[in-house]
């Protein structure tokens, strides 16, 4: 990877190496964009095969941080870290200390928060050093556990998109097909289940189903089977790319809405599903509960207030659906557009301000 020019090419602001000897620490801060923000996003701790690797990683993950806070509303730009190491074995307070001290050094440009490999300890353990973190203990007066509010949001945005494809967002009587049953897809479950629809499940923990079956009187199937169920609503709530060819042509469902992260394998699928006229919520809008969250212990957390901006993202997912028809383009794209767009006019908006600026001195 030719760095400058892959920065250059994506319009990176700046990318920080950090390294400390004593305690193993290698680290890389990518910040994408910061134009209407600080950077907000979590620290990755990950076993990369090369160095260059964790650089594309921290790069991919920040510029997607930029588009997840512009397209939730958020005041806060993109950012990402990742630690190259094994979280299971080289992990020590004084690697996490002096990664602390490193954001610290950065002045408020980068926040972090918890993210695969990390955990609440280890942004505890940050804490100590600096207050650009997120996802701290409750003790220290944040948000705690994100996976009932990330959960909450995607209720509320596929309640958004059901609105789209049926004409109203009543699910009850809706059959509601949810792969995985972790943490946040109970929490979403629990939601469906209450407002009466129908739910069939599937998880590679079978522990998880049971729990699902028995609390919310779901159907189970086997973890291959949930593509071509009879239902309303696909929600993939588990692993990424799951919307490819082998899927597609096995779905019935007229809504794709759900928690999971990188739903599309590839772009040519987001098209695809959009040809067929498969309503498709995308997947760094509807799963912004969390961040979204975590973002409001900036102000000194309220959790009244942080549900109420969750539930933006029922208008944010219509806004999504209106750019789309608007620019007849697939979703996906449609979300890309709604970040972009407002970006760019807080760009505009900067430069007029200098601008005017400038002319009020230039008359003095």
């Amino acid at each position: 990877m030719e760095l400058f020019s892959y920065m250059e090419n994506y319009d990176y602001e700046q990318v920080v190496v950090c390294q400390d000897k004593l305690s193993g620490l290698k680290a890389i801060i990518a910040i994408h964009d910061t134009t209407l923000g600080p950077a907000l996003g979590g620290t990755r701790m990950w076993m990369y095969e090369t160095e260059a690797d964790a650089f594309e990683d921290a790069l991919r993950l920040a510029k997607g941080m930029t588009y997840k806070n512009a397209a939730a509303g958020l005041n806060l730009g993109g950012g990402k870290t990742v630690i190259i190491g094994d979280p299971r074995k080289d992990k020590n307070e004084e690697m996490f200390r002096a990664f602390g001290r490193y954001i610290q050094g950065l002045n408020g440009r980068y926040i972090t928060a918890e993210d695969v490999g990390t955990t609440v300890q280890d942004m505890d353990t940050i804490y100590e050093e600096t207050d650009y973190v997120t996802g701290i203990s409750p003790a220290f007066g944040s948000s705690g556990n994100p996976s009932p509010v990330t959960a909450y949001g995607v209720y509320v945005g596929m309640k958004a998109a059901a609105k789209e494809a049926f004409g109203t967002d009543d699910l009850a009587g809706k059959t509601i097909a949810v792969q995985g049953v972790g943490n946040v897809a109970y929490n979403l479950c629990k939601h469906l289940h209450e407002e009466g629809a129908s739910l069939i499940v599937t998880d590679i923990n079978k522990e998880s189903v049971q729990r699902a079956v028995a609390d919310f009187n779901a159907k189970a199937v086997d973890v291959n089977e949930i593509y071509s169920v009879d239902c309303d609503i696909f929600a993939p709530c588990a692993l990424g790319a799951i919307i490819n060819d082998q899927t597609i042509p096995q779905l019935k469902a007229k809504v794709i809405a759900g928690a999971a992260n990188n739903q599309l394998k590839e772009e040519r699928h987001g098209s695809l599903i959009h040809e067929m006229g498969i309503v498709y919520a995308p997947d760094y809008v509807i799963n912004a509960g969390g961040v979204i969250n975590v973002a409001d212990e900036l102000n000194g957390y309220n959790s009244e207030r942080a549900l109420k901006k969750v539930e933006g993202i029922y208008q944010n997912i219509e806004k999504v659906f209106d750019i789309s028809k608007r620019d007849q383009i697939p979703t996906f794209k449609a979300a890309d557009r709604m970040a972009e767009e407002r970006i760019e006019r807080m760009r505009r908006s900067r430069r007029q301000f200098l601008q005017n600026g400038q002319h009020i001195l230039s008359r003095r």
